[in-house]
């Protein structure tokens, strides 16, 4: 059915007032105020990017304003909260764009009014320092590859493994599962499935992964690319009766996937830094603000969380 501008126009409404954050409006206080929008707004993840983003709001003396997408594939949504933004007062600008190439209009339309734009977590099509003024992120390819290599060790350069990818268009992820494919690959592990999405929610990973079951029967080893999916593929394992018999490799961490990682029912997890990337997005839009020069991309690292190590200073505080 071929919808009419004024039913387009009822959808965006509803969609603007079903996303989560705190309500916008011009700020009185005098400070720079920064809008930062992420993927979405349930994932531990997200939550932990907003605590850095209020840190460093805190930093720089800088009013946050937090919008996201109720669902992590709802691009209409995040296009629209975005141009809602756009419309108020505000001085900057870091978006987490749920499609590399959907949301490249906005973004455009944010340069062209003098507001400054930090990509972050997942990039956008376009050249950084030019298009827009930096990408902050994990480098998720170097993420993917330590994935890969790591499964390899655990099935001993040989065996079966499955990809349960995240969704189209997400950058950040696509990058992990290609570093994945090259390194487990070239380590000699063959791929058997690399072309099923998880989806948005953890709901829909566990779906597809039950969908998947003769696969992961045939398997050594499971890669996901993300929070939700690698909780999804944990509750199909577990449904299964395959939990802990599968070498399995995820990405992110939430307490479920924590416990389970300690318990040897995941081996291991590619954990990001959140909330210095929350707090170096919104330090970026305070330095590009001021007009001083910022790096085109900033590495906020990651690292392999396993049983034996995540307990070490420099990876438990990135499983909390």
């Amino acid at each position: 059915m071929i919808r009419t501008p004024i039913y387009l126009s009822l959808a965006l409404a509803a969609a603007l007032c079903a996303c989560t954050g705190e309500a916008s409006g011009p700020s009185d206080s005098g400070k720079p105020r920064y809008a930062v929008v992420p993927k979405g707004t349930t994932h531990v993840f997200w939550k932990a990017v907003e605590s850095g983003a209020r840190t460093g709001g805190d930093a720089v003396g800088a009013e946050i304003v937090w919008k996201g997408p109720l669902q992590e594939n709802d691009r209409a949504q995040q296009i629209a909260l975005v141009q809602q933004l756009l419309s108020e007062k505000l001085d900057g600008l870091a978006l987490a764009p749920l499609d590399h190439a959907a949301l490249v209009p906005v973004v455009a339309q944010a340069k062209g009014r003098g507001i400054p734009v930090v990509i972050f977590d997942s990039d956008l099509d376009g050249k950084a320092g030019v298009d827009f003024a930096s990408f902050v992120a994990t480098d998720n390819r170097a993420g993917g590859r330590s994935a890969g290599e790591h499964l390899a060790a655990l099935l001993g350069g040989k065996g079966k493994a499955v990809l349960l990818r995240y969704q189209v268009g997400s950058a950040s992820t696509e990058a992990r599962e290609q570093g994945f494919l090259d390194a487990a690959r070239a380590a000699g592990v063959e791929v058997t499935i690399d072309n099923r999405f998880a989806g948005a929610t953890v709901g829909e990973a566990k779906t597809t992964a039950l969908n998947m079951l003769d696969a992961l029967r045939e398997a050594q080893g499971v890669f996901c690319s993300n929070e939700s999916a690698t909780a999804g593929m944990l509750l199909a394992l577990e449904q299964a009766g395959l939990a802990g018999k599968l070498r399995f490799v995820g990405f992110d961490a939430s307490p479920p996937l924590v416990a389970a990682l300690a318990d040897g029912r995941i081996d291991a997890l590619v954990v990001q830094d959140p909330r210095r990337m929350g707090r170096l997005a919104v330090e970026t839009l305070e330095r590009v603000r001021k007009g001083e020069s910022v790096p085109p991309a900033i590495d906020t690292g990651a690292v392999l969380a396993t049983r034996e190590n995540m307990k070490s200073p420099e990876v438990a505080p990135l499983l909390e």
